[in-house]
């Protein structure tokens, strides 16, 4: 009840401020940020934001779009400082778990490893290609692989994705893990997955014949989960890492069955949630992986770490994982920042699977927080949250927040890119770039 009463009074609140160019005591709140921004230069910069930072269990790092160069780059450089500096064990970031493992074992320098990162990056085959394979990771990645090299094995900072997507790979790599250690659990594992073998490899053709109660192989990857921790006792000879590997892309292909189902049948909350419920299970299961005084770095879109309580998401009935950290771990134990951007270059797409194109993002809508933040005149700059902020009559409103996704209209922007946020309460940092460019994918992508 108290949920459902929050999304009312939510929704009644963000739709007094959902027009257009509405930004109440937009004059006041230009010179109000011009005055609590600071600069954002170069890495030093940085101290204050990590000071605040370093104790939390969670940092979640966000993104306007998933092809901004000065996102990938600046959180880049907050995670560097977390890790060398204070501690933090692994980043988990929103990309396939199975494909990007590639990317955790170079870094790692475990068994089987490439021999670069661009190697294990250029292997990646799901789109949007850009989003990993680009020259950012790259850049992050040797970094990590230098950090981790002074490092015990046990102690070196992992790379992982904790999408749902990707399920197909999974399924393979489950296969491939049982039948390497225990050919009668393999072939258990291998009936149960039998189930998908007409569909090939097109999860939205299975979605739709389980909707029409033509088939459904919820019970059955249900129980491929179920053969883990069933022979626990069979494997325990392995390393822990091994088995927690197969057991998540066990957990990909359950919550993937699940994710497309909800999607076809409803393309709403619902299978947002499923998807965002189970990006938060492998966030939760690495802390675990890591040990109790673990802390985790988490890259995801602003739509994901930014608090959705305070924002329109909410009074639709969608969660995400900035909002799941806080209730889970306390909102002291978690540090969401956000990005945005008033205009420049994006890597993008104008449909799902299409080409890779650079396109123009637009000046941002009037109004919008972006708007307001490029009135201060200041190219970039980042903002620390306190209680003055979330008091000011001002800042402690619904504006738009932009949000560019892999598919992107430029010209549709100021209609179907903004989230109305109270942005003080959705966030507890926010870095503002005026002018951004597009980041740079892998040549041959």
């Amino acid at each position: 009840m108290r949920n459902k009463l929050y999304a009312l009074f939510m929704a009644f609140v963000l739709s007094l401020f959902s027009l257009p160019g509405f930004a109440p005591g937009r004059g006041d709140l230009v010179s109000y940020v011009s005055s609590r921004a600071t600069s954002l230069e170069d890495s030093a910069d940085l101290d204050h934001l990590i000071s605040l930072a370093a104790d939390r269990k969670l940092v979640l790092l966000g993104e306007a779009s998933h092809g901004t160069h000065e996102f990938y780059a600046w959180r880049d450089s907050i995670s560097r400082r977390l890790i060398a500096e204070k501690g933090f064990d692994f980043i988990v970031v929103e990309g396939d778990w199975a494909s990007l493992y590639a990317l955790n074992r170079y870094v790692k320098n475990m068994p089987g490893a490439h021999s670069t990162a661009r190697e294990a990056l250029e292997d990646l085959q799901r789109w949007p290609l850009w989003m990993w394979a680009n020259e950012e990771v790259v850049a992050l990645a040797e970094w990590l692989r230098q950090h981790n090299d002074e490092l015990p094995p046990e102690d070196r900072v992992g790379f992982y994705g904790m999408d749902v997507y990707g399920e197909w790979h999974s399924m393979g790599e489950v296969l491939a893990f049982l039948q390497a250690h225990d050919e009668a659990v393999y072939e258990m594992a291998a009936g149960y997955y039998a189930c998908f073998d007409n569909f090939g490899e097109d999860s939205w053709l299975y979605a739709r014949l389980a909707a029409r109660g033509e088939v459904n192989c919820a019970s059955e990857v249900e129980s491929v989960v179920g053969l883990f921790r069933e022979n626990m006792g069979k494997l325990e000879q392995l390393p822990e890492y091994q088995m927690f590997y197969g057991k998540q892309n066990a957990l990909v292909v359950k919550h993937a069955e699940r994710f497309y189902r909800k999607a076809v049948v409803h393309p709403d909350a619902s299978s947002w949630n499923s998807r965002v419920h189970y990006m938060s299970l492998t966030v939760d299961r690495l802390l675990g992986l890591y040990g109790l005084e673990s802390k985790g770095i988490v890259w995801a879109h602003n739509t994901h770490i930014g608090d959705a309580r305070f924002s329109e998401m909410g009074s639709h009935g969608q969660d995400n994982i900035g909002q799941l950290s806080r209730l889970d771990y306390g909102p002291e134990s978690v540090f969401l920042i956000g990005f945005s951007t008033y205009t420049g270059r994006v890597k993008a797409g104008s449909e799902w699977g299409g080409r890779r194109q650079r396109m123009q993002v637009p000046r941002a809508r009037p109004g919008s927080i972006e708007a307001i933040f490029e009135q201060t005149g200041l190219e970039r700059f980042q903002l620390v949250f306190d209680d003055d902020d979330r008091t000011h009559e001002a800042f402690n409103r619904p504006y738009g927040n932009r949000a560019i996704g892999v598919v992107y209209d430029p010209g549709g922007d100021h209609l179907r890119n903004y989230v109305q946020s109270i942005v003080p309460m959705r966030y507890d940092a926010l870095l503002f770039f005026r002018e951004s460019r597009a980041l740079t994918p892998l040549h041959r992508r």
